[in-house]
């Protein structure tokens, strides 16, 4: 499985998103938007907004950047409505894709998607069609030589539900959703900070591409993250890094 190792694709995922920066504040602001406008400004009682301004400070947004986008979403000043859409499709091979969207003019944002799909060799499936091949779950990932037992302790003990060692020693802490926090939090505390660490729709099963085909389901990808209405891209291939 050369090639195809989980530390390699997650290096390459996260080497992608650092090339997207620009992209990354306007994500990260729609997403603060939808948070706050959700469950308020507090973030000790709304934990999708404080993930999302922890995704802000990793992507160095300043503070009164944040905080404007957080009264902005709460009704102290005016802005857009986001509504949050999911698409789903298939890639090339069968591989399964899903794009979560924030929009504000969801005819445009499908267009985008079915146009997308249409012209890089995959076919958009209706909702539901390829959703049950992932897991909603948080997922924090260590480099191979961390100290697996002790992530392992502290992450069972605080609400993890596995820690899977991969065969290239990548680490992976799969969380419930609802204790991705907590269980990031105790692990930091620890001195075990993770290379990444979101709430993500996680693939069951991995569908591996090479050559030509990899190639053709990595530009269909870039061109589905490359979309202004785009926060996420989910998909089950393994890809060549």
């Amino acid at each position: 499985m050369a090639g195809h190792s989980k530390w390699a694709n997650i290096q390459h995922r996260k080497g992608r998103q650092d090339e997207k920066r620009g992209k990354i504040w306007t994500r990260v602001i729609r997403e603060i938007t939808v948070a706050a406008r959700q469950g308020g400004p507090d973030i000790s009682a709304n934990p999708r907004l404080r993930l999302a301004i922890d995704k802000a400070k990793a992507a160095n947004m300043p503070a009164d950047r944040i905080k404007y986008n957080v009264d902005k979403a709460s009704g102290n000043l005016e802005g857009l409505t986001y509504e949050e859409i999911r698409y789903e499709g298939y890639g090339i091979g069968g591989a399964a894709i899903m794009i979560d969207t924030m929009t504000d003019n969801r005819v445009r944002t499908v267009a985008e998607i079915r146009h997308a799909f249409s012209k890089y060799g995959g076919s958009m499936g209706t909702d539901g069609s390829v959703a049950f091949q992932f897991k909603h779950c948080g997922q924090l990932v260590f480099a191979p030589g961390a100290s697996e037992d002790k992530i392992m302790e502290i992450a069972l003990d605080h609400g993890a539900e596995d820690v899977v060692t991969d065969e290239d020693g990548a680490i992976e802490v799969l969380t419930p959703p609802a204790e991705f926090e907590k269980v990031k939090q105790a692990l930091e505390a620890a001195g075990l900070v993770p290379e990444l660490a979101e709430v993500i729709m996680r693939p069951e099963n991995t569908i591996e591409l090479a050559g030509e085909d990899a190639e053709r389901m990595q530009k269909l990808l870039d061109v589905f993250e490359d979309l202004d209405d785009t926060q996420a891209v989910y998909h089950n291939a393994s890809l060549p890094a």
